[in-house]
């Protein structure tokens, strides 16, 4: 249609070229707004089963030294979700680190802020965290898949809302006569 319309020089055709591209253009976009909220949606309830099993394999793997990216990972999600292991403080005892270093601690990003003195010993439990970051990974994880559920919720509705306003402009325009063509017999009006 649009070739026709190129080629015989009808601005009508053209016209209608791009009003075609630009619904199919649209609709690609609102088919995978619908795709994005209906897969997180379904998904929303497997990430705590993805999130436990990547977990446990990060703290197998914890070493407790900086360049290593597990150990700055796992200090890093700690420090800033106020938490310590998989479920509690205990699940260090469980790691290869734990038993390696003989020291009956766990690392220090499992320390309270407000302790002034803690070297991550289990003989002081109070100055360790006493959730585990398990849980928190998820809520904040779901969170976020939330958010993003409700941001294509909301872009698809303003979506919809556009399509209609312009499908009532264009029935009202072919019912209206004082809608005209801007091109009349050839001349520009």
């Amino acid at each position: 249609m649009g070739q026709c319309g190129i080629t015989s020089s009808k601005t009508v055709l053209v016209f209608l070229n791009l009003i075609f591209w630009f619904v199919i253009i649209l609709l690609l976009v609102f088919v995978t707004e619908v795709v994005v909220v209906v897969l997180g949606y379904v998904y929303r309830a497997k990430v705590e089963h993805e999130v436990d099993r990547s977990i446990q394999k990060v703290y197998k793997t914890y070493n407790g030294t900086n360049p290593d990216a597990a150990s700055r990972a796992i200090d890093y999600v700690q420090r800033q979700l106020h938490c310590c292991g998989i479920h509690n403080y205990s699940d260090w005892e469980n790691t290869d680190w734990f038993k390696e270093t003989k020291n009956q601690s766990v690392p220090l990003s499992c320390c309270r802020e407000t302790a002034s003195n803690c070297n991550g010993s289990l003989a002081h439990p109070s100055d360790l965290y006493a959730e585990g970051c398990e849980a928190l990974v998820v809520k904040k994880l779901q969170e976020i898949m939330m958010h993003v559920i409700w941001a294509a919720l909301a872009f698809a509705a303003i979506q919809l809302l556009g399509m209609l306003c312009a499908c009532i402009v264009l029935c009202r325009r072919s019912r209206d006569p004082a809608y005209e063509l801007l091109i009349t017999g050839g001349t520009y009006a």
